[in-house]
């Protein structure tokens, strides 16, 4: 494995797990809502969550704050909310200004399709929860390692032609984890595919990478295998990764 400029922090994962001692459980037993997610230290949890999101994307120095003292975390993570809830409020900030044709392509889907009442059932886990790991981890040729692709860092520019293709979004940084399943070692390290981008571009006059990604291939913070080649390829082609 081979990180150069872009070479991250090593971790290994494979720390013996220490006996957990089982401690007497009381009669009474407590209900705990599962549905309330984690916040950093900065938020207040009496605030609506949404605030937060409005002042990051109309703030330019509340933005430059939060990246600075946040630099692993997205700020719809770091207030609870979802990738989804931060799409919608930026959509709402800065609509997108749409064509007259895709105008007359949405008017032609609605005209035809025939909508039939559905009935939905309330959960204690949303679809949304659910993650299928296996769709998370991508495998080199030989078979022999595994590689998984966190977000780090989102663009704020809005998808071009969004009501053909779909809700998607721009990818600045990410970090690739990789596992040898030889050895069990796991290597892992920060990439900026933004610069390293316009660096392929600028010494070959190509790129290959489509930082471009649909909302539905993001799980819980991290990018589906099925995107993992092209993001990392110009990464691969100037030789900061082997995989």
């Amino acid at each position: 494995m081979d990180f150069k400029r872009y070479f991250g922090k090593i971790q290994d994962r494979n720390k013996e797990e220490k006996p957990v001692i089982a401690e007497e459980k009381s009669e009474v037993v407590e209900e705990v809502d599962t549905n309330i997610k984690k916040t950093l230290d900065f938020v207040d949890i009496k605030k609506d969550p949404h605030e937060y999101i409005l002042r990051y994307l109309k703030e330019q120095k509340y933005k430059d704050w939060f990246n600075r003292n946040y630099p692993n975390h997205t700020i719809y993570e770091a207030v609870g909310l979802s990738l989804s809830d931060y799409l919608t409020i930026k959509r709402e900030l800065f609509p997108e200004a749409k064509t007259v044709q895709d105008e007359k392509l949405d008017e032609e889907i609605n005209s035809n399709v025939n909508f039939k009442p559905t009935t939905t059932h309330e959960t204690k886990t949303s679809f949304d929860e659910f993650i299928d790991e296996r769709i998370l981890v991508s495998h080199n040729a030989f078979g022999n390692k595994e590689m998984k692709i966190k977000i780090l860092e989102v663009s704020d520019e809005s998808a071009p032609l969004a009501s053909k293709f779909g809700d998607r979004v721009k990818l600045n940084k990410i970090i690739v984890t990789i596992k040898h399943l030889e050895n069990q070692q796991v290597e892992e390290g920060e990439f900026d595919i933004e610069s390293i981008e316009q660096e392929l571009i600028e010494k070959r006059h190509y790129t290959s990478t489509n930082r471009w990604v649909p909302v539905n291939d993001i799980k819980n913070g991290y990018v589906t295998n099925t995107r993992h080649t092209t993001l990392i390829s110009d990464a691969v082609a100037l030789d900061y990764i082997i995989f």
